[in-house]
């Protein structure tokens, strides 16, 4: 099949919204079927992550009898063996095809889905988390974000701005259905019917995007962000550079924060006298403004490169949280919010583009699942520790506070690490 090339356009370069639209609307053009790819790869592991899989944990402890306590330790366990399984296999789809690789992982959701709506007992959960976390929370958008980062060179912060929406569509779209569903025909059958949608809508459209997407854009490109004078890194390469372990608590600051936030807004909204309601309402403009801001980090990066953005990531993070730690009025959840979203919409981008910049994309599975882990891990670990620190008397102000601080220190730490763009000429 032959794609689109677009023409360039340069009658808008003084309107910023429109000449943003354009630059998406031509790339749409030329590479639908890379895109698209990314897009529903993303999309269909939402039935891994905690948003939806929240949605049945009430139904699962009546019919198995189980404790607050009992299921919440079933679920971080699962979690934290899918993060360690992850570093193990995930280096494979530097190995295989990409087809043979979205074989495996649609396999693994199909088979977990389908395990899932015959779970009896907390051993058969426990194995059912983990198969859902690890291949829907873990490989299939480890899956896109590596496919797209080697396929893509001079747009690869759009495209990855593009294929990371599958998430806040999955969050608008799949609780509805899931509710649904769950009220009419119970919540097993309900995960047989996700089980169903994997072969017979997933996998056909993934491997048919695939087969129709074309050559790579770097073969058509005379420069790409890679490391200057060197060969592609391996994982070696990146536990051996300084520059990375500055980097690292940047990485893992927006998950282990916004987790814990969200985890524990219960004791947040009781210190600071914030309605449920009301908080409700800010995780729609937290929502929108993840959205929305994503689209334009996007061009950022192609512009600038993801290295000379990552710094910024974390000052959303830092000004919202010391301010919300500070200052008690009720406008502050929306300023908190507000950031975090910013924040969020650089996350997926920013970071899943650097690692192709300055390591190569050679090794960039081995290297996005060491990451993909060690942020499962931390997102595991903060509820806990913040758990920790509220039983022993720290307040709501002082945790946003100590959040914000960790965000700020992290922030200066991060201008020691990759902070140049780099490009060289592709052979």
């Amino acid at each position: 099949m032959r794609l689109l090339k677009p023409k360039p356009d340069n009658r808008y370069k003084g309107n910023l919204f429109v000449a943003v639209s354009l630059n998406y609307v031509s790339l749409i053009r030329r590479y639908w079927p890379m895109l698209g790819f990314g897009l529903i790869t993303v999309f269909w592991g939402n039935f891994g992550q905690s948003f939806f899989i929240s949605w049945f944990g009430a139904a699962i402890q009546r019919e198995l009898n189980l404790t607050a306590t009992t299921y919440g330790l079933t679920y971080s366990a699962a979690t934290v063996i899918s993060g360690l399984s992850i570093m193990i296999l995930g280096g494979l789809i530097d190995k295989i095809k990409i087809q043979h690789f979205v074989l495996l992982s649609s396999t693994g959701l199909f088979l977990a889905a389908l395990f899932m709506s015959q779970v009896q007992s907390v051993s058969m959960l426990l194995l059912a988390f983990f198969m859902l976390r690890f291949f829907g929370q873990g490989l299939l958008p480890h899956t896109s974000g590596t496919a797209m980062s080697k396929y893509f060179s001079s747009n690869r912060g759009k495209a990855l701005s593009i294929s990371s929406n599958g998430v806040p569509l999955g969050e608008a779209l799949l609780p509805a259905i899931a509710v649904a569903l769950i009220a009419a025909i119970g919540w097993q059958h309900t995960w047989l019917v996700v089980a169903i949608t994997v072969p017979l809508l997933f996998l056909p459209m993934a491997l048919w995007l695939l087969k129709i997407s074309g050559p790579a854009e770097a073969e058509q490109t005379t420069y790409s962000h890679t490391a200057a004078g060197q060969a592609d890194g391996s994982r070696r390469t990146l536990l051996t550079d300084r520059r990375f372990w500055c980097a690292l608590p940047l990485v893992l600051m927006p998950p282990f924060s916004v987790t814990g936030i969200f985890i524990h807004q219960g004791f947040i909204l009781e210190q600071k006298h914030w309605s449920s309601t009301l908080f409700a309402l800010t995780f729609t403009v937290y929502g929108v403004i993840h959205w929305c801001a994503s689209f334009v980090t996007g061009p950022l990066i192609d512009r600038y490169s993801a290295t000379r953005l990552f710094s910024f990531l974390g000052v959303p993070f830092a000004i919202g949280l010391i301010l919300t730690g500070s200052l008690n009025h009720v406008y502050m959840a929306f300023v908190m919010m507000i950031m975090m979203g910013l924040g969020m919409s650089m996350m997926g981008s920013v970071v899943g583009s650097m690692w192709a910049e300055v390591y190569g994309t050679a090794n960039l599975g081995s290297i996005r699942s060491l990451i993909t882990s060690l942020i499962i891990l931390s997102t595991s670990a903060s509820p806990i520790l913040l758990g920790f620190l509220i039983d022993h008397g720290m307040t709501a102000n002082q945790l946003l506070t100590a959040l914000g601080t960790y965000a700020l220190i992290s922030t200066i730490l991060s201008l020691f690490s990759y902070h140049r763009r780099i490009a060289i000429p592709r052979r």
